[in-house]
């Protein structure tokens, strides 16, 4: 048997959750005044992230990945709270997605702690925009257009388990390729794109559900009414993922991205890179040092330039709740329900006979 207590993130009633053999078993409300053994400021479900590369300086991308990589990853996860996320692999060679595809597909199969932790993989890249500001940090090398063949390939590496794909419609053959996709049971996001609003829309029609940490894998300047920005903000078809870890946009850009696609679109992300969880200090990484600061911060030695996220899904609770102004309970829908709806999994909730999978959010840390 296992016991939490403190206050319900949603009505902020004090309770105390008995959770036994992997299920909540009951939920009971305590006396506020009863503050001895209080587990958390805040207990919420078990948040789920659409996107994470690594974590502790591991790889999806690399070639070093194995299942106990993988399984250090998701221990990290869980002690922030994130009980379900996808693996996310990025633009590189098709040999080396085809090999962090089939190691996560092998550990899925084997672990089912792993199978629980992982609903479904994503991949973001290689087919998107191969200019800089919006190709990020995607090796520009190996960025190249839609190939059905190639997915296909990887797709069979992952056992079917490629739930998300992130691609840039301005492509050519991007958007039959959506529609494909589509027809798959794959959902398609817009990101690292430098579409036209036109195509934007052609992308919406053929099917897209999602924007990718929307705000960022930009130009530096963009049109200022005619932008593949704005036009994806004007889509009520898109949700929209955004980094909430108080570097990648500033306050007033993720206020008004958040009142302008309204809070029951916005799907929270960390995005958390290989480096999130390390100590501060300079890291090498695919060739190149990069450095990490204080609050999760990554960026090249020497600039300002981002070079990842460094921090997890509950930190961006806690800087949309104090930064923000947003709802406890709002924010924690943004990193629960809507992603699992998104992708069409279950929506895990305080309820009994839920899953045994608990968030403690402290607000003041």
């Amino acid at each position: 048997m296992i016991r939490y207590r403190g206050q319900h993130f949603r009505t902020r009633q004090p309770i105390d959750i008995v959770c036994r053999e992997g299920r909540i078993e009951a939920i009971a409300p305590i006396d506020p005044k009863l503050t001895a053994d209080v587990t958390a400021e805040f207990l919420a479900p078990g948040l789920f992230d659409i996107q994470i590369n690594g974590a502790l300086g591991i790889s999806f991308n690399s070639l070093q990945l194995d299942e106990d990589r993988i399984r250090r990853v998701v221990q990290k996860c869980q002690s922030h709270g994130i009980f379900r996320f996808c693996p996310t692999l990025i633009t590189a060679s098709r040999a080396a997605i085809s090999h962090g595809f089939a190691v996560l597909h092998r550990a899925w199969e084997r672990d089912p702690v792993l199978s629980r932790a992982l609903p479904g993989f994503h991949l973001e890249g290689p087919y998107i925009s191969g200019e800089n500001g919006p190709r990020g940090a995607h090796p520009k090398v190996h960025v190249r257009d839609p190939d059905r063949a190639e997915f296909q390939s990887w797709q069979e590496a992952a056992g079917g388990r490629i739930r998300l794909v992130t691609l840039a419609p301005e492509l050519p053959g991007a958007i039959p390729f959506i529609e494909w996709l589509i027809r798959q049971g794959v959902v398609v996001a817009i990101g690292h794109t430098a579409a036209s609003p036109q195509l934007i829309r052609d992308a919406v029609s053929a099917g897209a559900r999602l924007s990718t940490h929307l705000g960022n894998g930009s130009h530096a300047e963009v049109p200022r009414h005619e932008n593949y920005i704005w036009e994806q903000l004007a889509s009520d078809e898109l949700m929209a993922s955004v980094i909430a870890d108080g570097h990648h946009l500033p306050r007033a850009v993720l206020q008004s991205l958040i009142r302008a696609k309204m809070p029951e679109r916005i799907v929270l992300t960390c995005d958390a890179s290989s480096l999130a969880g390390l100590p501060p200090g300079e890291y090498s990484e695919w060739g190149s040092v990069f450095e990490v600061q204080k609050a999760g911060r990554i960026v090249v030695p020497g600039t300002s330039f981002l070079a990842g996220s460094g921090i997890f899904l509950n930190d961006c609770i806690v800087h949309l709740v104090n930064e923000i102004g947003i709802d406890l309970g709002t924010a924690v829908d943004m990193a629960t329900a809507h992603p699992a709806r998104l992708l069409g999994c279950p929506i895990h909730t305080l309820e009994v006979g839920q899953p045994a999978e608990i968030c403690l959010l402290n607000l003041s840390s």
